[in-house]
């Protein structure tokens, strides 16, 4: 493994903090992580402008090549321009599904004339994506989808739902999979298709969280008439399609959740109590937080180093994105028990550091769930890492339909 920077990755650094300090203020604290909430309006708009800057400095969609607007540098080229932009206090959430998930799938699998009308508005800020995958009944088992798309000549109607859509309410396109053949294998049987958001067929229904955000919604499609040319990728291949969207998704978790760790809890530690430094389990909580940190620093970098060698890393994702919400939901619950009856309530006087043992608290058991329940991953890492032998999956190969009474 490589825990430094390349002579060229240094540079790339350099120049990256060098932008960021000339066109972003610092955030007030030195607490790590992602904190803005996106959803209001003035909110997307803030985050449009800084889009459209980045965008002009080739800081948008860094791994997408300078053809289709992009930065055309690596992928290690985006993580370390992520980890410079967490320092700055900027609206990053509105764009991370566009421009990390959705976008470099129409680059890679669109026709030109998709490609050409979608990417570049995309990376300038001028329009928003969202990722159209779960339903209440295909979570973790996403090719267990039922949204239908039944073709009527060169159209399709779209009918069904779609849940915890991050970002729907102010979203303008959504990459949406949809079932197309139900007589076929479930992973067999499915499309993906390029949808208007704003399209009077296509009712959002927020989601109301316990924390008063609102991140996610409810999609719902009553005979969504969408043309042929709208549909991305082969009929009947959309699986191909969202694995490779996944896969970006992954890629993103190099980045880091930005959850509480060990020098946040040490700083709240240090601003209560002056007993509870003295107290030696407060001092060993700090310490294992520290630890589990750590590790999951080594591991990032176990990934950055597969990708700069042009490897695709598997289990080590799989690793780090079940180890970050499981310690940074615990990591919470502890900064809430050195806080006693503060813990309770918001705390001015804790600013960011409360803010992020809120999210860390609220947003780490969704995490847990969210991109890979820890069952899906506990699996994946006992049959790719262990090899163990697989679970019988008696609907793998039998036609949806049948299968599922649909």
């Amino acid at each position: 493994m490589n825990f430094q920077d390349s002579p060229a990755e240094a540079a790339y650094r350099a120049r990256a903090r060098a932008w960021l300090e000339k066109n972003a203020k610092p955030r007030a604290s030195n607490v790590r992580g992602r904190l803005d909430q996106p959803g209001d309006a003035a909110h997307v708009a803030r985050a449009k402008a800084w889009q459209r800057l980045k965008s002009d400095a080739g800081y948008a969609a860094i791994t997408l090549s300078r053809d289709l607007g992009g930065g055309g540098g690596s992928l290690i080229d985006q993580i370390i321009y992520r980890q410079e932009e967490e320092r700055f206090d900027v609206p990053t959430g509105v764009f991370e599904i566009s421009l990390g998930n959705c976008i470099p799938t129409i680059a890679v699998h669109g026709n030109p004339g998709q490609r050409q009308r979608y990417i570049r508005p995309a990376i300038q800020g001028e329009e928003i994506w969202c990722q159209l995958f779960s339903e209440p009944g295909a979570g973790s088992d996403l090719a267990a989808v039922r949204t239908r798309a039944e073709r009527h000549g060169a159209s399709w109607r779209v009918n069904g739902q779609k849940v915890w859509t991050s970002g729907a309410h102010f979203c303008d396109f959504g990459l949406l999979l949809a079932r197309t053949d139900p007589s076929r294998p479930k992973h067999g049987g499915l499309t993906m298709f390029l949808v208007d958001m704003k399209a009077k067929a296509v009712e959002v229904r927020p989601i109301k969280q316990m924390n008063g955000a609102q991140e996610f919604n409810e999609v719902f499609f009553t005979d969504l008439v969408l043309s042929d040319d709208a549909r991305l990728g082969e009929i009947d291949n959309g699986w191909r399609l969202a694995m490779t969207t996944l896969g970006f998704e992954r890629g993103a978790v190099a980045g880091g959740l930005g959850f509480l760790d060990h020098q946040a809890l040490l700083e709240i530690a240090m601003q209560g109590d002056d007993r509870l430094m003295e107290d030696s389990r407060v001092r060993d909580q700090i310490a294992d937080a520290y630890l589990v940190t750590e590790g999951l620093k080594f591991n990032n970098y176990r990934v950055m180093t597969s990708l700069g060698r042009g490897e695709a890393p598997g289990a080590e994702l799989a690793m780090g994105k079940l180890l970050s919400a499981k310690a940074g939901q615990q990591a919470a619950y502890f900064a809430m028990d050195m806080l006693e009856q503060r813990g309770m309530l918001t705390s001015e006087t804790l600013g960011d550091h409360w803010r992020l043992v809120e999210r860390s608290w609220t947003w780490g058991a969704a995490m847990r769930i969210a991109g890979g329940s820890e069952e899906i991953l506990k699996t994946l890492i006992a049959e790719r890492v262990l090899g163990l032998p697989q679970e019988p999956r008696m609907d793998k190969a039998s036609a949806f339909n049948a299968a599922n009474g649909a």
